[in-house]
C-alpha cells in the first residue's frame, strides 16, 4: 500500500530551494537559474508537464520557481521491500546542456547507506544517469529518457525487494555463491536504517514537504510499528509483513528468530518511533508496553529459576 500523502499535491511549484543539495551555502535561494539556454528551458518545461500529468501516487515532486534547474522528489518505499512505508528524498539538478547530459542526482541519506546504489554521502550510482556501467539501452538517452523514468527506476530497481543483489559483484553471480541468508541479513540492516531515516524525517522534515511527512506517517505509523514487532519476533521475513499471495494467504518468508543485534535495534527504535508517530496523530497501539512486558516476564522467569535452584540445593 502506498500513501497518497493526504491532500499534498503530487506536483507543485515551490518558492524556497534553500535546502537543496545542489545549492551551496554561498548561493542565495532567490538566484535565477544560471546558464539556462532557451533549448534547455524548453526541455525543463516539458519535464514539468510530464511530471504534473503522469506521476504515480507514491512519488511527489517540488520544482522551484526561482531555480528551474532544481527539483526535489519524495519516493515512498514499495510494499514487499525492506523500504516499505518509508519516504526517501532525492535532489535533482538539470545540467546546462540538458537533455544531452543526464541530470545530477543526490540522495538525502542522513549519513546512512542502505542500498549498494545509494551512498552515505548522497551519491547515486545508476546506469540511467551514467554514474555506473550499463549497456546502451540502460544508459541516458537524450531523445527518450525523462525525469519520470528516472524516479520510477529508483523506486522499482533501486529500492527493491532484495537490495543485497544490487551490489555489482553479486549481481553477476548465481545466488548460490552468496545465498539468501546474506540477503536476509542485509534487508534487516536496511530496514533498521529505514526506520532511523523515518526518525530523522519526523524530527526535521524537508522544507516544503512538512505536511507530506506528517500525513504519510500518521497514516502508516501503526502498520510500521506492527511490522517492526513481526520482524523482531521472527513471524515473517523483513518486507513480507502484510503481503499476501494470489490465493489470499499471508506471505511469511523466512521464519525463526532473527539475529540478536537486529532484535535489539528494533527494540530500541520502537519506543522512539512510537513517540514520533504519536506526534503526527497516528495510533500507536500498545507496542511499547508489549516490549516492557517481555522484560517483566523474563525477569520473573529468571527469579523463578533462581528460587527453584536454591530450594533444590
Amino acid at each position: 500500500m502506498s500513501s497518497d500523502g493526504g491532500a499534498f499535491p503530487r506536483f507543485d511549484v515551490a518558492a524556497d530551494a534553500s535546502e537543496h543539495s545542489y545549492l551551496t551555502k554561498h548561493q542565495n535561494k532567490a538566484i535565477c537559474s544560471p546558464n539556462i539556454s532557451a533549448d534547455t528551458h524548453k526541455q525543463i518545461m516539458r519535464e514539468w508537464r510530464i511530471l504534473e500529468k503522469h506521476l504515480p501516487d507514491s512519488i511527489w515532486v517540488r520544482v522551484y520557481e526561482n531555480r528551474i534547474d532544481l527539483l526535489t522528489a519524495a519516493i515512498a518505499g514499495s510494499q514487499g521491500t525492506p523500504y516499505h512505508d518509508g519516504l526517501y528524498f532525492f535532489d535533482i539538478r538539470f545540467p546546462h546542456d540538458y537533455p544531452n547530459s543526464p541530470p545530477w542526482v543526490r540522495y538525502r541519506s542522513f549519513g546512512f547507506r542502505m542500498n549498494p546504489n545509494l551512498y552515505a554521502n548522497g551519491r547515486v550510482c545508476l546506469s540511467l544517469i551514467n554514474t555506473w556501467v550499463g549497456n546502451r539501452t540502460e544508459k541516458w538517452n537524450p531523445g527518450d529518457s525523462t525525469i519520470l523514468q528516472l524516479l520510477i527506476s529508483i523506486q522499482g530497481l533501486v529500492l527493491n525487494e532484495r537490495p543485497y543483489y544490487n551490489e555489482p559483484t553479486l549481481g553477476v553471480l548465481p545466488r548460490m555463491f552468496s545465498g539468501d541468508k546474506m540477503s536476509n541479513v542485509y534487508s534487516e540492516d536496511t530496514f533498521v536504517l529505514s526506520c532511523k531515516t523515518m526518525l530523522c524525517l519526523l524530527r526535521r522534515p524537508p522544507k516544503g514537504f512538512e505536511s507530506l511527512v506528517k500525513s504519510h506517517f500518521k497514516e502508516r505509523g501503526f502498520e510500521i510499528l506492527s511490522a517492526m514487532m513481526a520482524y523482531r519476533s521472527g513471524e515473517c521475513r523483513v518486507g513480507c509483513y502484510g503481503i499476501r499471495d494470489g490465493g489470499g494467504s499471508s506471505v511469511q518468508g523466512r521464519k525463526g528468530q532473527p539475529p540478536r543485534k537486529f532484535r535489539a535495534e528494533i527494540k530500541q527504535l520502537v519506543p522512539l518511533l512510537a513517540t514520533a508517530f504519536a506526534g503526527t496523530g497516528a495510533s500507536v497501539g500498545n507496542f511499547v508496553e508489549q516490549l516492557a512486558g517481555e522484560k517483566v516476564e523474563r525477569d520473573r522467569g529468571c527469579a523463578c529459576f533462581c528460587l527453584s535452584f536454591l530450594f533444590s540445593s
